[in-house]
């Protein structure tokens, strides 16, 4: 039999490995989560108000709502630009598009996000759309090719799909209305190697859902990135069979509610690999919609304009942030953007930022998101096509605004309206940026000035 002192020597040692346990598991869920698999799920030409969870009474997106539930909504969530390829500029490269200088991404490939988890053991994969390499002859030899910036695995196009036009035509609502699945020459490349041409693009969701599910099955023992950038809803929009004609939201709504189940169709592989309490999930746009499309575009909801403006409409998308276990359901009504996603993630899974590019901004939001301290970001610089704002906490002025990109029947350019002196809007007073305060308010307008000048020198 033990003696007594041996019995209390074993309890102090039990105690203490308990002790020890909890925390570690405590160090875990707090400051130092495990280095985390990322999905980005990122769409195109979403507006703000196009899902149940940011307002939508009419487009069902169960899944994308829980995924909200459960995880952080953010409010004021940014993309880096109101059009495609300045959006995706800032998420690849934690660079904001108007502050590159002399310095373009085709310089610097091995800088970008896919390449900054590469550097940590990640297995990386895009499916989907790229749009970083413009429309060169040959996309599958190009030196901005994604397997040339980090990527294993690529599947999907060079860019959007309503490039090229059919011959002789624009890209107008005429013939959004009229083209069929094949009418736009888009190739669908899986590496180097084209698989279809045209592609069918009925079935873009369907395939990169399909796509996804058996990588993430395949790379459940590593760590991995997952770039899930769809196609769609950008015009002219289209929906596999099994959902044509289903939404109360009509032809667009048929196609958001397929990105809802893709959705749940990726929550649901994660979980059968057993992957999901150590994987974040993200769900955001590229830009806002493309509303003077009608039936191909979606809706900005409660905000001002469209894509291709300044609006809030134009860069202020959905922001959803899940990761079981180590974010807590809430809404976070603090300022973000897409480019914050590069310090996020390298924060997360240990790599290095790339701060000595010109217009590196991207702030870490992890404080955020796992402890739901302020955002650190306050202001945001909105350039592009002539359109020109800045917001600073709740104000934001307008020295140059346009209602659209472009006419939707011509598709010739809008000019932008210049504004002197600028407009001033609160923010949280009227989210839709109705009321100019500018005249009532002179020294915010001075102060925004003031500020929007140092941001552009940084």
């Amino acid at each position: 039999m033990p003696s007594k002192l041996t019995i209390i020597v074993r309890r102090l040692f039990c105690s203490f490995v308990v002790l020890a346990a909890f925390h570690a598991t405590a160090d875990a869920k707090g400051d130092h989560p495990p280095k985390p698999n990322v999905v980005l799920i990122f769409v195109d030409d979403m507006g703000y108000g196009d899902l149940g969870c940011y307002g939508n009474s009419k487009i069902k997106t169960p899944n994308i709502d829980k995924l909200a539930a459960q995880g952080q909504r953010w409010t004021s969530f940014y993309s880096s630009g109101s059009t495609c390829v300045p959006s995706r500029t800032g998420l690849m490269s934690g660079r904001h598009p108007a502050l590159l200088g002399n310095q373009k991404l085709p310089a610097s490939p091995k800088s970008l996000l896919a390449a900054m988890f590469k550097r940590q053991g990640y297995a990386t994969a895009i499916l989907g759309k790229w749009h970083l390499a413009g429309y060169p002859k040959d996309f599958t030899q190009s030196p901005m090719h994604p397997l040339e910036c980090g990527f294993d695995y690529h599947f999907g196009t060079p860019g959007s799909n309503d490039v090229p036009a059919p011959v002789g035509k624009k890209q107008n609502r005429d013939v959004f209305d009229a083209c069929h699945k094949t009418t736009f020459q888009v190739p669908l490349i899986r590496g180097r190697e084209i698989v279809e041409f045209p592609v069918n693009q009925e079935l873009f969701t369907k395939r990169y859902t399909e796509e996804a599910v058996k990588w993430i099955h395949a790379r459940k023992d590593e760590r991995f990135f997952l770039y899930l950038a769809h196609n769609m809803p950008h015009a002219p929009v289209f929906a596999s069979q099994a959902f044509q004609g289903k939404s109360d939201g009509g032809r667009y709504g048929d196609v958001v509610e397929e990105i809802d189940w893709s959705v749940g169709k990726v929550v649901a592989a994660l979980k059968e690999a057993g992957v999901d309490k150590n994987t974040l999930v993200v769900f955001t746009s590229d830009n806002g919609p493309w509303s003077m499309f009608g039936p191909h575009g979606g809706t900005a909801g409660p905000l001002r304009g469209e894509k291709g403006t300044s609006w809030e409409g134009g860069f202020r998308v959905p922001g959803i942030f899940n990761w079981p276990g180590e974010i807590k359901p809430s809404t976070i009504d603090g300022m973000a953007a897409n480019l914050d996603l590069y310090a996020t993630f390298a924060a997360l899974a240990g790599g290095d930022e790339p701060a000595d590019k010109p217009g590196y901004i991207s702030t870490d939001m992890t404080g955020t998101l796992l402890r739901e301290e302020a955002s650190p970001r306050t202001q945001w610089l909105f350039t592009g096509g002539g359109a020109d704002a800045f917001r600073s906490g709740k104000y934001k002025i307008h020295l140059a605004t346009k209602t659209h990109s472009s006419d939707p029947d011509t598709r010739k350019r809008v000019p932008p309206v210049k504004l002197d002196p600028p407009l001033l809007f609160d923010l949280e007073g009227e989210i839709s940026e109705q009321t100019n305060l500018a005249d009532s308010k002179p020294d915010e307008v001075a102060r925004l000035l003031a500020e929007m000048k140092a941001f552009r020198s940084k």
